[in-house]
């Protein structure tokens, strides 16, 4: 089960689920290259395309993960929240 906050918008509670956002950003910058940020965001397919990119082209696969790092971290939480994870957009 994943791990679910509470917000509280309007006294009325809504459970939503926990926002990835910086460990999705920090994996992506430092391990862009492997597709672990796509994983942990549950984008499977575009986690193995996403190592098959980096073996294929001796870890250049990586400017990829370096740039998704960059743009989801400079997301607010809300916008980061819709894009990938309730929207599922899997690349940039």
């Amino acid at each position: 089960m994943e791990n679910q906050k509470i917000e509280h918008w309007n006294n009325t509670p809504v459970n939503r689920p926990e926002n990835k956002k910086i460990v999705a950003g920090v994996l992506a910058i430092l391990l862009g290259y492997l597709g672990i940020h796509k994983f942990i965001l549950g984008y499977t397919q575009e986690g193995i395309i996403q190592l098959i990119i980096s073996i294929v082209t001796c870890g250049l696969g990586g400017v990829i993960g370096l740039i998704e790092g960059i743009i989801y971290l400079t997301k607010t939480d809300e916008e980061f929240y819709q894009t990938y994870q309730v929207g599922k957009r899997g690349w940039f």
